[in-house]
């Protein structure tokens, strides 16, 4: 009996220190994971200027190649805890420089991740915005916020415009847990803007296409009113690197097509992204491929009808603003409507006590 007792106690013992050394371990491994998520580069002068600093991300390696993405920062001279990550849409990059003063004059640090084969993360040779599955920029979304953290950030609002909207917004559905306090949405990309046709025939026949043939182009059209609105030597107010965000439109990967639908059909079905939500838009969509004064006033990518219909239902805590006479790029409208935007987002931050 005494054996048998010293026999079970030893036992008791070692399945004790078993069970430890399993937390301890997965306690290490998730430390490995956050550090592998930093990146390896230094930091570097950014092409934004004073007070803006960049470094790349190894990502390793994918479908196409090495791949990399870009932490892009301007810390707040108030230092502090608090910080913003926002996330671009398609065929773009973070150029928003009046966007970041904002935040970083009102106290709070600014990130924003140039996402693998886009803007600043473009190698030579690489295919331009491809991507498989969104989940792909997971990682890119993951290095930025483990940079964040590494910085002393821990209250963080994640912003996403466009495409960049529904990729934020399917992260947050897909990571519950994550460190994010509030999802900012700047006019995202939760629907096709077409008819009826094209979204319940064309679009599903690309995306069975995708799955076969993952690098078939398909035609965008050659529609240039939206950049016309944008670019300072035609109708807007901006100058960037046509090189990254370009004025004509390229063809598309039907793979692409693919990944987009998937997200948003995820999304559609119950996105239950837990944190507050504030769902910008412009008030009015404008068609036509050609630049007419009212591109000056409207999106003229995204229908915002839709944009309100499934963002309304991606959370419990959904506010809706609408911009009048907002472009799609609501930080990028007129002087006027530029305030109007920042005054929703800082009363709304202020209002839910996220900063």
């Amino acid at each position: 009996m005494g054996d048998s007792a010293l026999l079970l106690r030893k036992q008791r013992t070692v399945f004790i220190q078993f069970t430890v050394m399993k937390k301890l371990l997965v306690i290490i491994s998730l430390a490995i994971a956050a550090a592998v998520g930093l990146p390896a580069a230094s930091w570097q002068p950014d092409i934004l200027g004073s007070g803006y600093e960049m470094r790349y991300v190894d990502q390793g390696r994918d479908y196409s190649g090495d791949v990399r993405s870009t932490i892009i920062r301007k810390k707040s001279d108030c230092g502090g805890h608090k910080g913003v990550l926002y996330i671009h849409g398609y065929n773009d990059y973070f150029f928003q420089k009046d966007m970041a003063d904002r935040f970083a004059d009102s106290c709070i640090n600014f990130y924003a991740v140039d996402l693998r084969k886009y803007g600043r993360s473009i190698t030579e040779g690489q295919h331009l915005f491809q991507v498989r599955d969104l989940k792909e920029y997971f990682a890119d979304i993951d290095s930025a916020l483990a940079q964040m953290h590494a910085d002393g950030i821990d209250t963080i609002a994640l912003m996403g415009h466009s495409t960049g909207g529904l990729i934020s917004a399917y992260y947050l559905s897909e990571n519950p847990d994550s460190p994010v306090k509030a999802l900012l949405l700047n006019s995202p990309f939760l629907d096709w803007n077409f008819n009826g046709f094209m979204r319940k025939v064309a679009i599903p026949a690309f995306g069975a296409l995708g799955r076969l043939f993952p690098d078939l182009a398909i035609s965008q059209g050659d529609g240039t009113g939206y950049q016309e609105s944008l670019l300072k030597k035609h109708h807007g107010e901006w100058n960037y690197n046509q090189d990254w965000k370009l004025f004509h439109p390229q063809k598309v990967d039907a793979s692409w097509t693919r990944a987009i639908s998937s997200a948003q059909n995820k999304i559609k079905k119950g996105a239950g992204i837990r944190v507050p939500i504030l769902l910008m838009h412009s008030d009015k969509s404008v068609d036509g491929d050609h630049w007419t004064p009212e591109f000056q006033h409207a999106d003229a990518v995204l229908n915002v009808k839709d944009i309100s219909r499934i963002g309304r239902k991606l959370g419990q805590d959904v506010t809706e603003d609408t911009i009048r006479g907002g472009l799609h790029d609501l930080v990028l409208s007129s002087p006027p409507v530029r305030e109007q935007v920042y005054n929703y987002i800082f009363s709304w931050l202020r209002q839910k006590h996220i900063f």
